[in-house]
């Protein structure tokens, strides 16, 4: 099958999955540049799909000719590399061609919690993903926070995770996905390590919008007691 052939299957298969009910929604909730680029296929769908296209090209082919025209075709690119079986070099060098392609809060996110290595391989990841802390670009870093949530929140991670908070913490960014990323990471991390968690939210460069989402994400949860919440209360800020 040619290049133009893959291409010309990948589209006619998301566009015969559109779910036009859910094209309205998902289009209001997913920021984007033209709400016309959704098509409105649901996700499990789209993760089905890369799984049986891995069975039937070569990843080279399927990334090179996965066009971006639809959401939905973004979304594919990132759960390919996401199940791809490959080395980890190879790996690392199509996240770091995807990335930068990323412009909102869904791809970040089910890209980073369907993202697939072994254990042997997580220092590694670590050392990639550390290399977004810095960049200039709201889903760069977002990726890089939501990839700390869905995958360091161990014990050898923990004190590291809560430093690279620190360190965006300090540079005042007014990104919207990367505080709203950011709460979500302190209040999954309070679930595993509660006490850490308490500490660094009595202390910390966090702007008060961020502590505030933080805590209120945190008694959120039916998994925290009712005497916690009451604690936390003490620490938002006015």
């Amino acid at each position: 099958m040619n290049n133009e052939n893959i291409r010309k299957e990948i589209k006619d298969f998301l566009i015969s999955s559109q779910d036009k009910k859910f094209r309205e929604f998902s289009s209001s909730l997913c920021p984007y540049d033209d709400k016309e680029r959704f098509i409105g296929v649901r996700t499990p769908i789209i993760k089905k799909y890369a799984k049986y296209l891995l069975k039937q090209y070569n990843i080279q082919d399927l990334i090179e000719n996965i066009e971006n025209d639809y959401y939905e075709e973004l979304l594919l690119e990132g759960l390919i590399i996401d199940y791809a079986k490959i080395e980890l070099n190879k790996k690392i060098e199509y996240v770091e061609m995807f990335v930068p392609k990323i412009i909102n809060w869904a791809v970040c996110d089910t890209f980073c919690s369907s993202f697939k290595f072994k254990d042997i391989e997580r220092e590694s990841i670590w050392k990639l993903i550390n290399k977004y802390k810095n960049s200039s670009n709201e889903f760069e870093i977002r990726f890089f926070v939501v990839m700390m949530m869905d995958h360091f929140l161990i014990d050898e991670y923990i004190d590291d995770v809560f430093k690279n908070i620190e360190y965006i913490a300090r540079k005042k960014h007014e990104y919207y996905y990367v505080k709203m990323g950011i709460a979500w990471l302190i209040s999954e991390a309070y679930i595993k390590f509660k006490n850490k968690t308490e500490m660094y939210l009595s202390s910390n460069s966090l702007d008060d919008w961020t502590q505030n989402k933080s805590i209120q994400k945190i008694r959120e949860s039916f998994r925290v007691t009712k005497e916690d919440k009451e604690y936390l209360k003490k620490l938002k800020r006015k």
